[in-house]
Formats: structure tokens, C-alpha cells, sequence
């Protein structure tokens, strides 16, 4: 990684003492949001398993707090197509006695394991009839795809604003934080992995998955609105991205590139007929390149999440044995929390930095010309 990016950074921040005092103050802020949301229910015993995958998974509402046992919960939109017809409603309409709205309900682990919180159809005795509807609803990760996006586009506008207005002047603001990133990205990842001639034709498609990454990291660690959507902790948004690259790789592959995984030189005869072993290999390559980038982003994401999590789930389990141990012990799990946090700041940053570096090094593959 470049020193410029750090040393960037590091002559942004200024007052370090009162930056100190504001950051542990923004961690305490956090964790007590955290604390608050799963100490909420204490009249039931805390399943650390239930609490974990909750926050890790997507939702049809999204949760501000529990104040008083009383769930704060912004209502999302409910879009549904069933035998041709469609169904449009917020998710709050399923906030009643029997659950059910419209023959829809939200569908439990007695429905099925795989069914869990998905929308299901019922019947007349409100049981779920095996029927699923296609559901294009906005949920929790989607709206928070949506914050994301009008973040990047609105930082992106601004800059581009502020460089018109200070055009020959020297960057300043959010002009000079948003040329670093450009900088960086360009300097440090396209230009030697797809070459200088060719880079300007992938650089807005790296530009934009770095930063969506980036800002999909570092908003999913924050646990109140607008943050706190496991976006890239998403197997489904990550295998997106993994496909835009595969994509992009493949349609952009230049006659060397596919006559190396059709007939690659050098290669003996007995190798590639009358068995194609060879061929075969490379072609089962092209497909785990998108499956390594998929899992790679998705496994770090949320093992991080996990971590986090259990060890603030640590504090409950012990006050549930007796509220003095609880919080004999809750400074040693806070401090790891915190620890953790601070981890992820940093991976936050390296997972975006080594999706955008790997994008990179299979689209200058796919662009490389037949050696002289």
C-alpha cells in the first residue's frame, strides 16, 4: 500500500489529544447502542447464537432501538408478485396479533430452517401452503446498498464542484480526500496491473467497487441507522461484485488470453487430446477466480462481525448467571470489542484495497498480448 495514502491521513488529523477524547467517545456511543439493543430482552434467556445471526442477517424493518421492551423500527417496502399479481405494503402491516397480512406472513422455523424470515403465502388456517411468492422487496441491505450509492455520488459531485471552482489552485477538503482515493487507485493498482495505455477504460468500474466496499465495510460497523447493514457480510452482494469482475475480465479478453486456455503453448499434445486436461484446468480457473473473490470478501466481513459480537455477547451470557458477575467481567470483553472494532477499521480498508488490486490483475490478464 502506498506511504502516500497514510501520510495523507496522518497530516489530516490535528488536536490529537481532543481527536483522542472524541474517538473513545464515539466507541462508548457504540457500544452502548449495541449493549442497549441486546439487553433489551432480559425477561428472556439470551441466546447468543439467535443474537449474532440477527445482526449478521438482512431484514424486512430496520431496528433503531428497543426502548422499554418496545422495538424502534423503520418499516420497509413490502414487494411481492404472486400468480401474476402484485402486492405492495409496508412490513409494519405484519406488526399484529396473528402476523398475517394479505395471505403473507413472515415465516418462522416451524416453516422450515430455509424458509426463517423470508415471506411466505398461508392458507384459511394461516399455515404456510408451499407457496413462495417472488419477493423484490427493499430490505435492510438494499436500502443500505441505496444509503451507500447517494453517499459515494454525493462526495463524488461535491469534489467534482470544488475542483471547478479551485481549478489550478492546490486540492483542499473533500476535493484533496477524494483525489487521494483517485490517486491511489489509479497510481497504485490499475496502471500496474492493466498498463498505461489501457487503464483509463477500467478505472471508473475499479474506482466505484473500491469505494463501494470501502464505505460497505466501514457504514456496517457502525450499529445505528444509517449504519449497521451487513452488506459485504452478504454472500449475495459479494458474488455481484465477483461477477461484474468476471464480466468485465472476460468480455475484454483479447485472442492470446483465450488461446491460452484453449490451446496454451508449450503445453504437450498428450495434455490436451484426445483427454483435454489442460483446457479443462483453465476453464475450471476462470470460475474461481469470481468464487475466491466472493469468499474472500464475504468469509473476512463476517468473521469480523463474529468476533465482535461474541464478545459483547460474553457480558449477557455471564449477567444472566448473576448480574454481578456480569459486570465484574464486562471491562475485559468491552476491551477486546473495542480492540476488534479497531481490527476492522483497518480491514475495512485491506479487503476493498485487495478486491480492487485482484479485479485488477485478472483484467490485465485478459488484456495481455502474445509475446515477440
Amino acid at each position: 500500500m502506498p506511504l502516500s495514502f497514510f501520510i495523507f491521513l496522518r497530516f489530516k488529523i490535528k488536536k490529537k489529544r481532543k481527536m483522542k477524547k472524541s474517538f473513545l467517545i464515539i466507541l462508548t456511543i457504540i457500544f452502548a447502542f449495541s449493549f442497549n439493543g441486546m439487553s433489551s430482552e432480559s425477561n428472556k434467556k439470551f441466546d447468543a447464537g439467535e443474537v449474532i445471526m440477527e445482526h449478521l442477517g438482512d431484514s424486512h424493518s430496520w431496528h433503531i432501538l428497543t426502548y422499554k421492551t418496545h422495538n424502534v423500527a423503520i418499516p420497509l417496502p413490502v414487494i411481492l408478485i404472486n400468480n401474476g399479481k402484485i402486492d405492495c405494503f409496508l412490513s409494519n402491516k405484519f406488526n399484529n396479533p396473528s402476523g398475517i397480512y394479505k395471505n403473507y406472513k413472515l415465516a418462522t422455523k416451524e416453516d422450515g430452517k430455509d424458509l426463517e424470515g423470508k415471506i411466505v403465502c398461508v392458507d384459511n388456517n394461516k399455515k404456510y401452503n408451499g407457496v413462495t411468492p417472488l419477493d423484490f422487496s427493499i430490505t435492510k441491505n438494499v436500502l443500505g446498498i441505496f444509503i451507500i450509492a447517494a453517499i459515494i455520488i454525493i462526495l463524488v459531485v461535491e469534489a467534482g464542484k470544488i475542483s471547478k471552482k479551485r481549478e489550478g489552485k492546490e486540492p483542499k477538503g473533500l476535493q484533496n480526500f477524494v483525489e487521494v482515493f483517485i490517486d491511489f487507485i489509479s497510481n497504485d493498482i490499475a496502471i500496474p496491473s492493466i498498463g498505461q495505455e489501457k487503464y483509463h477504460k477500467y478505472l471508473p468500474y475499479l474506482l466505484s467497487v473500491f469505494a463501494f466496499i470501502f464505505f460497505c465495510n466501514v457504514m456496517g460497523l457502525v450499529p445505528f441507522f444509517p449504519g449497521g447493514a451487513n452488506i459485504t457480510g452478504n454472500i449475495a452482494v459479494t458474488l455481484t461484485l465477483a461477477l461484474f469482475t468476471f464480466v468485465i475480465t472476460n468480455f475484454s479478453g483479447t485472442k492470446t488470453y483465450w488461446s491460452h486456455i484453449v490451446n496454451m503453448p508449450g503445453v504437450p499434445l498428450w495434455l490436451k487430446v484426445p483427454v483435454p486436461l489442460m483446457p479443462a484446468l483453465e476453464v475450471v480457473e476462470l470460475f474461481t477466480k469470481p468464487f475466491s473473490l466472493t469468499i474472500r470478501l464475504f468469509a473476512n466481513i463476517t468473521a469480523g462481525h463474529v468476533i465482535m459480537l461474541s464478545f459483547v455477547c460474553i457480558i449477557f451470557i455471564f449477567g444472566q448467571m448473576s448480574p454481578v458477575l456480569g459486570y465484574g467481567v464486562s471491562i475485559i470483553p468491552l476491551f477486546f470489542s473495542v480492540f476488534m472494532f479497531l481490527i476492522e477499521l483497518l480491514v475495512a480498508f485491506i479487503q476493498a484495497y485487495v478486491f480492487t488490486l485482484l479485479s485488477s490483475i485478472y483484467i490485465g490478464m485478459a488484456l495481455e498480448k502474445a509475446h515477440e
